[in-house]
């Protein structure tokens, strides 16, 4: 029996079919071809009907005695099976992220719902080019500002679906219909088969581009035309055209008969980025996003393998598109955290995206203003083609920067969260009609300990990140245990000014309102946005000029064009910069970087204040100047030195337990599986990596669960998959329905 191969096997591609695979043998003959995600026939039920299944697993192992168990009958070599490809990337991610192979499943293939044909509405403009204009111009002057995006939008395009224009522009139905009956516009209804974008035709509008644009589409595109697509990085600052690279490739590669995946994070899926899709490919795009229903994304999942779509638009879900014909995968701002999966298995969209590429002959491009260091990384050693953008299409520049110390600022006897040099230009934007912007850099805030009067941050002198600090009083390094007591003084310089640090949006809006009460203000945070359509009321309300101050967190700095915006202040860029996590001054530097962007975009100059305790550090350094390359040198060394990704790869093994001492001890048994590992695998007598811990998790008990973590190193992530595996087997051996464990590689953030 130790020499049979069995395979797991599921009859249909279903979503609720996929809890309950069949264990079949795999006959002599077929055991050297056969392997996961190939279509099989196989003897079904009592009455043995033949059956087409798929290869979801094989192993050595007979769940079931060797009598009840039927053989496959054949591997299916005539088709190539989008259903097999998207299988085989299920396997390949349960294997690179742990998890269970019906997990795996579940991400990658939608839930199959029946529903019942929808009714698709449009939107036609139907007064002529001679009368739309007056009418925008008497919009503008009696404030119909939802008429007026209507009317500016049907300028552009004079046909626009009803979702589109409702959702983005956010314009109800009583106005539309309003605008119907004055003969403006029409509304039309036609039944059809959920696709979210209605269009005419296929367009296949061209735009003026610039040399740079013109090589990195050309390059690309020969790459794949020639049977050889590569992997890209396009590193390029906001407004230098990355969009329409991104559609110049796309649209040559649907002309070659290949369809394309455009993945851009749910926060930037913005009307403007939308429409120009649109324009180019009519309604052979399509766009999945978390506001549509589980039968509009199973209709996507549908109409892409049926081949009725060449380009898919949409948030991390949109990788899973079964496109018979994939050419590329475009996936923008590909440093965002949102591309990382928080659930098991806690997949890495740009890593899947890359091996799907692979696969299936595809180019992958990413593109970002401030690339992750994994993609700059692997760009600088040669396994990614760098492209460099540096210029804006505008000719704008960017906006003048003032590093403003809080050290200072306090010794003057300034001890409100407002420096004097934000207070100054907040005075003058305001007075000439100009909007401002108060970001607070508040994420993934723990409570770190810090001096107001020297910037001296409590570290780990294990780990260099920050202690963070429980309610017990004591402070906890959440990668090595290590803890001490809450100082009462700063041990840098003696000040009394050291406590944690911890300021929020309302304080900040409590104290805006005292200090403008004439400036219309508005907040938008997690509280602010807890309402569908709550987050573009606020936006939309912002662009038409209807409030003269926005504060929010790391949401408003994403993306968004605000032409009236000059000055933009960040009030405390020390708060992502001195959480427990290795990735903060990367974190940091994106989001200030980020923000700094949202200045000066329109016609005027723009002004950013950065608030700080580190004036000097690298990170903010860096942001004030824009400066990618400097802040990439200076961090990757720090990522060598404490052997950090991306130089190493790092493994979070979490355990979560009913009982404290159980989990501990788990934890501890998993140590020692990945310490036998680190010995087997070791060369020249030297272990290939080491743990740390197990510890505490970040948060180390949650709704009376407790939590424990353990850390692997090494610079093989193939070792760390081996481990992963080998407490997986420990795992299927001892089971114990009392704890839980999880898997994350190369985790985003303190476990």
């Amino acid at each position: 029996m130790s020499n049979e191969l069995f395979a797991d096997i599921i009859i249909e591609i279903s979503h609720e079919q996929l809890d309950r695979p069949f264990q079949y043998i795999v006959p002599q003959e077929l055991k050297d071809m056969i392997k996961v995600g190939d279509c099989v026939t196989v003897p079904f039920g009592r009455g043995n009907k033949i059956l087409t299944g798929y290869c979801i697993g094989l192993g050595d192992h007979a769940e079931y005695p060797m009598d009840k168990l039927k053989y496959i009958i054949s591997v299916r070599t005539d088709q190539v099976s989008t259903d097999g490809e998207m299988i085989a990337l299920a396997w390949w991610i349960k294997v690179h992220f742990g998890g269970t192979m019906i997990q795996a499943l579940k991400t990658v293939i939608p839930m199959k719902k029946k529903v019942a044909l929808k009714t698709a509405k449009r939107v036609d403009l139907k007064v002529g080019s001679d009368e739309i204009v007056p009418l925008i111009e008497e919009c503008d002057r009696k404030h119909q500002t939802a008429r007026l995006r209507v009317l500016k939008a049907l300028l552009e395009d004079p046909t626009l679906p009803y979702e589109l224009v409702r959702d983005k522009l956010g314009v109800t139905g009583a106005t539309l219909k309003s605008m119907e009956e004055k003969g403006y516009i029409s509304v039309t209804e036609t039944e059809y088969y959920r696709n979210p974008v209605i269009t005419d035709e296929v367009s296949h509008k061209t735009y003026d581009l610039s040399d740079k644009q013109k090589n990195i589409i050309a390059t690309v595109t020969n790459d794949f035309d020639s049977g050889n697509p590569g992997k890209y990085l396009i590193h390029g600052i906001t407004g230098s055209g990355k969009t329409e690279v991104y559609i110049g490739i796309a649209d040559h590669i649907v002309r070659k008969g290949y369809q394309v995946i455009v993945l851009i994070p749910e926060i930037s899926l913005t009307y403007q980025t939308l429409l120009r899709f649109y324009k180019r490919f009519g309604d052979r795009v399509s766009v999945v996003n978390s506001s549509m229903s589980q039968g509009e994304r199973y209709d996507q999942y549908l109409r892409a393998g049926r081949g009725d779509i060449d380009v898919i638009i949409g948030p991390r879900s949109a990788l899973f598109t079964p496109f018979a014909k994939l050419g590329a995968i475009i996936i923008d701002e590909e440093h965002e955290s949102s591309y990382k999966s928080e659930n098991t298995p806690r997949y890495k969209a740009t890593d899947c995206a890359e091996y799907r590429a692979k696969n299936a002959g595809a180019a992958l491009v990413l593109g970002s203003a401030t690339p992750s260091l994994e993609s700059y990384y692997k760009a600088k050693s040669g396994e990614y083609e760098l492209f460099t953008m540096d210029e804006r299409l505008t000719g704008g520049s960017l906006p003048g920067v003032h590093i403003v110390d809080l050290r200072e600022e306090l010794r003057n006897g300034n001890r409100t969260i407002f420096s004097d040099k934000l207070r100054e230009l907040m005075d003058e934007k305001l007075a000439l009609n100009e909007q401002v912007m108060l970001f607070i850099n508040r994420r993934g805030v723990a409570g770190f300990i810090s001096c107001r009067s020297c910037g001296y941050v409590v570290k780990c002198p294990h780990c260099d990140v920050s202690l963070t600090e429980h309610r017990n009083g004591r402070l906890v390094c959440h990668y090595c245990g290590y803890t001490s007591r809450m100082p009462e003084v700063c041990p840098e310089c003696g000040s009394k000014y050291i406590a944690g640090f911890r300021v929020g949006t309302e304080q900040i809006e409590t104290e805006i309102s005292k200090m403008y009460p004439a400036s219309r203000i508005l907040r938008m945070d997690a509280d602010t946005t807890k309402e569908k359509g709550s987050m573009e009321n606020i936006l939309r309300t912002f662009k038409d000029h209807n409030a003269d101050i926005l504060i929010g967190t790391q949401m408003i700095v994403k993306g968004h064009d605000f032409p009236l915006v000059t000055l933009v202040g960040i009030l405390a860029a020390d708060m992502s910069l001195s959480v427990g996590d290795y990735r903060a001054s990367e974190r940091t530097f994106q989001l200030l970087t980020q923000a700094a962007g949202r200045a000066g975009r329109g016609t005027r100059p723009g002004e950013v204040v950065i608030q700080t305790y580190q004036p000097e550090h690298y990170s903010i350094v860096s942001a004030a100047s824009q400066d990618y390359r400097a802040f990439y040198d200076e961090e990757i060394i720090y990522r060598e030195l404490a052997s950090y990704p991306p130089v190493w790869h790092l493994l979070a093994v979490l355990t979560v337990s009913d009982s404290e001492d159980a989990g501990e001890r788990l934890s501890e048994e998993y140590a020692g599986i990945a310490n036998a590992c680190l010995d087997e695998k070791k060369e020249n007598g030297k272990p290939d990596g080491y743990t740390i811990g197990p510890a505490p998790a970040a948060i180390g008990k949650i709704r009376d669960k407790y939590r424990n973590v353990l850390y692997v190193k090494s610079v093989n992530s193939d070792i760390l998959v081996y481990i992963k595996d080998k407490i997986e087997t420990y795992m299927h051996e001892n089971p114990d329905r009392h704890t839980n464990t999880f898997f994350d590689f190369d985790p985003l953030g303190s476990v």
